[in-house]
């Protein structure tokens, strides 16, 4: 019973795992989103403002993708609070890498206390 309940646990993982990085492509040395396709043509400085080995910049990733407008589009109607971008803990205030990340698939903060799903959730 035990090794049947560990052999459910290890496939679910692995088809979540599956599941979330399948929107990841090799681009060059590196994976990437390949919504980002361009951004790998001009070379990892075009995202990399603060170099190599740190993450982008919140600013680096608003060149392109508009706070107001994902604010907008994450908000739900009946429950506003839920909105990730613009939530009650945070505001709009969390980094934007603590839920999306470029070359390895990510879970939204809000998943390590909460348990709702974000219907919306784009990895890609």
């Amino acid at each position: 019973m035990k090794i049947t309940k560990t052999l459910i646990l290890l496939l679910a993982l692995g088809l979540a795992t599956t599941a979330s990085a399948s929107s990841l492509e090799k681009m060059g040395a590196k994976q990437g989103r390949s919504f980002h396709q361009m951004n790998y043509d001009q070379g990892c400085k075009s995202c990399h403002d603060q170099g190599m080995r740190q993450p982008p910049s919140d600013g680096q990733c608003l060149v392109c993708h508009d706070k107001t407008d994902l604010i907008e589009a994450t908000s739900e109607q009946k429950k506003k609070w839920m909105n990730p971008h613009n939530n009650m803990h945070y505001g709009d205030k969390v980094p934007c890498i603590e839920c999306h990340g470029e070359h390895k698939a990510k879970a939204p903060l809000c998943a390590d206390c909460h348990n709702f799903d974000f219907d919306g959730f784009q990895q890609d």
